[in-house]
C-alpha cells in the first residue's frame, strides 16, 4: 500500500511499540497521522516482555488494560540462585496494591502489544504503510520533506512534525545527524522462547555463575518461558547456533537438567547501552529506542519507550490542534532525557555486576550480594522502593517548567505522577479513583475540601466559557469514606486543595486555594494554552 497523501500533520516513522503508541495516543486527541515502517508487517517474534505498572496505566486509559491482563501472566518476584542454589527469593506480593491497580510484573509479548496497538489504530481508520523505506529527510522553518520508497516507487511527502520510532538504527536520528553515544557489551547474549518441562514457578528465576549468567522469564503460555544468557567464548562468531547447543551449557549454570519440548524462537545478539545526545532537532523528534537503548534488565525498554510517546503525543497534539503554544514541545526532551540517561546509568551498573568475572565483584555477588539483598527486602520502604522504580511509578518531572507547585504543606507535589487513590462517589454509591476520573484526553482540574454551590457554578461557568475542550472537573468533598484521599495530599480540617493533572496524569499544578485567576495563570502562561 502506498501513501497517496502529499502533505500531513505528524509523520511517524516506525511501527514497534514506540511509535505505534505514538499514533494511538494522536489518534485520541482527533489527529490521524501517517505511520510507515520499512518491513512486511507486524513482527512475530515476541520481543521485549514485561509490561510494566505505568504502562497498564496508560493502556487503562485507552480502555485495552483488560485485554492484555486476561493474556498475560504476573511475575509475582524474583528468585536468585548462585551455583545453582537459592541465594535470595525476592516476592512482590502485597507491594504494589496501594500504589497502582497493577501490582505486580506483568508478562506479555512485544508481538502482543503491537496487534494491540494495531488494532486500535484499525478501529480508528489509521493503517500502517508497510514496506515503505525513509531515504532522505529535509527540514525548513514551516515543514519537514522526506523521500519515501514504497516497493519500486519513489514519492515526497511534506510534513508539519516527523517522529523517530524506527529503532536502534534509526535512520531518522541518521538522516539529522544526532550522535548516538554510548558502546556495546563486549559478552555475546542468546534469548531464546522454549517449552520446558521443569517447573520453575510465578516468579522470575535468575543465575549466576563463575560459568556465566541465565534468566528465565515466565510467558503468558502454559509451560513456556523465556531463556535470555551469556553465550560461552567458544561460541563467539558461530552463525549455525541452536537451542540444543546451548543446553549444556545452560544446565551447569543451573545446576539442573533443563528439558526443552519445544522452540519458539532461539537468536543470539549483542547488547549496546547508547543515548541520543537531543531527542528533538526542530520539527524532529526521537522516542523509543531510536532515542536510547540499554541492557535488559528489569524490563524497562518497551515500557520507557511507551511512555516517551505518551509523553510527547498531547503535547504535539496540543500544538497541532492550536491549542498550545509550541514551546511546550522543548518540555519533552527536558523532561524525558533524564530519564533516559538516569535509567541508562543505572541498568549499565546493574548489568556490568551481573557480568563481572573480576574476582572481588564474584566474591561480593557470593557472599555479601545475598545478604544484602535479603535485609533490604525485609523492610517495607525498601520493598515499595524497588517496586516504584521497576514498575516506573516513581518517575517524576518536578523541575520541569510546565509544572507549578504552589502548596506548602502537600506530601506530593506538582511534577509527580497522580497518586492511585480510590474514591467513594458519594452521589453514585459507587466506588472509583483517581486515575478514572482522569480517563478522558486533556488535562483534569481537581478540587479537594467544602466548596459552596455558587464556588462550583463559577468554577464551572470558567471552564466553559474559557477552556470548553479537553478540561475535564471534579469536586471530592470532605467525607469519612475519602479521608484518605485528602491525608495523602496534606489537606487538614477545613482546608483545601487545587489540582491540575496533565493528560498523562502527572500533577502540572498544585495549590493550597481554589482560585480560578491563578488556575487561568497556570494554563495560559506555564502550560502555554492561547487564549479561548
Amino acid at each position: 500500500m502506498t501513501v497517496t497523501q502529499q502533505h500531513t500533520s505528524v509523520l511517524i516513522v516506525g511501527a514497534g511499540p514506540s511509535g505505534l503508541m505514538m499514533a494511538a495516543q494522536l489518534l485520541r486527541y482527533g489527529i490521524q497521522p501517517i505511520i510507515i515502517d520499512n518491513k512486511q508487517g507486524p513482527t512475530d517474534k515476541s520481543k521485549a516482555l514485561a509490561v510494566q505498572a505505568r504502562s497498564l496505566e496508560i493502556f487503562r486509559q485507552m480502555g485495552l488494560a483488560d485485554k492484555i491482563l486476561s493474556n498475560s501472566k504476573a511475575a509475582r518476584g524474583a528468585v536468585i540462585n548462585q551455583e545453582g542454589k537459592v541465594a535470595a527469593s525476592l516476592s512482590l506480593e502485597g507491594i504494589g496494591e496501594q500504589q497502582t491497580a497493577f501490582p505486580f510484573i506483568y508478562m506479555y509479548q512485544q508481538s502482543k502489544t503491537e496487534r494491540l496497538l494495531l488494532d486500535y489504530l484499525t478501529l480508528n481508520c489509521c493503517p500502517v504503510y508497510w514496506n515503505t523505506t525513509l531515504l532522505s529527510v529535509e527540514e525548513d522553518a514551516s515543514k519537514v520533506t522526506v523521500q519515501l520508497q514504497t516497493g519500486d516507487d519513489t514519492q515526497t511527502l511534506t510534513c508539519d512534525w516527523l517522529i523517530g520510532a524506527d529503532g536502534a538504527r534509526s535512520p531518522v536520528r541518521k538522516q539529522l545527524q544526532v550522535s548516538f553515544n554510548g558502546d556495546t557489551y563486549e559478552h555475546q547474549f542468546y534469548v531464546a522462547d522454549v517449552k520446558i518441562q521443569n517447573v520453575l514457578g510465578d516468579k522470575v528465576n535468575l543465575y549466576l555463575s563463575k560459568k556465566g549468567f541465565t534468566a528465565f522469564f515466565l510467558m503468558p503460555e502454559e509451560q513456556y518461558y523465556r531463556i535470555v544468557g551469556t553465550l560461552p567464548t567458544e561460541f563467539d562468531n558461530r552463525e549455525d547456533l541452536q537451542m540444543e547447543d546451548v543446553l549444556p551449557f545452560v544446565d551447569i549454570i543451573t545446576g539442573t537438567t533443563i528439558s526443552v519440548e519445544q522452540t519458539n524462537w532461539f537468536a543470539t545478539y549483542k547488547l549496546h547501552h547508547r543515548m541520543a545526545d537531543k531527542f528533538r532537532q526542530g520539527r524532529c523528534f526521537l522516542i523509543g529506542d531510536a532515542a536510547h537503548i540499554h541492557s535488559p534488565v528489569g524490563g524497562q525498554g518497551m515500557n520507557t519507550g511507551l511512555q516517551d510517546a505518551y509523553n510527547l503525543a498531547w503535547k504535539l497534539a496540543g500544538v497541532v490542534n492550536n491549542q498550545f503554544n509550541e514551546a511546550i514541545l522543548d518540555s519533552y526532551a527536558d523532561e524525558r532525557m533524564p530519564v533516559a540517561k538516569d535509567l541508562l546509568n543505572t541498568t549499565d551498573r546493574i548489568f556490568k555486576m551481573i557480568l563481572s568475572t573480576n574476582w572481588f565483584v564474584g566474591l561480593f555477588k557470593k557472599w555479601l550480594f545475598p545478604r544484602i539483598l535479603k535485609q533490604v527486602w525485609s523492610k517495607p520502604e525498601s520493598r515499595e522502593t524497588f517496586f516504584k522504580r521497576v514498575s516506573q511509578t516513581a518517575i517524576a518531572y518536578r523541575h520541569s517548567k510546565i509544572n507549578l507547585h504552589l502548596s506548602h504543606n502537600s506530601p506530593v507535589k506538582a511534577g509527580d505522577r497522580l497518586s492511585y487513590l480510590k474514591v467513594f462517589d458519594e452521589k453514585k454509591q459507587q466506588e472509583t479513583d483517581l486515575h478514572e476520573w482522569c480517563s478522558k484526553p486533556g488535562f483534569t482540574i481537581i478540587t479537594l475540601g467544602k466548596l459552596q454551590e455558587l464556588d462550583l457554578f463559577t468554577l464551572a461557568k470558567w471552564i466553559t466559557q474559557s477552556y470548553p475542550v479537553n478540561l475535564n472537573f471534579f469536586y471530592l468533598p470532605p467525607s469519612t469514606r475519602n479521608q484518605h484521599v485528602f491525608d495523602a495530599f496534606g489537606i487538614g480540617e477545613n482546608q483545601k486543595k487545587a489540582l491540575i493533572v496533565r493528560p498523562d496524569m502527572y500533577l502540572g499544578f498544585v495549590n493550597d486555594v481554589i482560585d480560578i485567576d491563578m488556575m487561568d495563570n497556570y494554563l495560559q502562561n506555564v502550560v502555554g494554552f492561547k487564549a479561548n
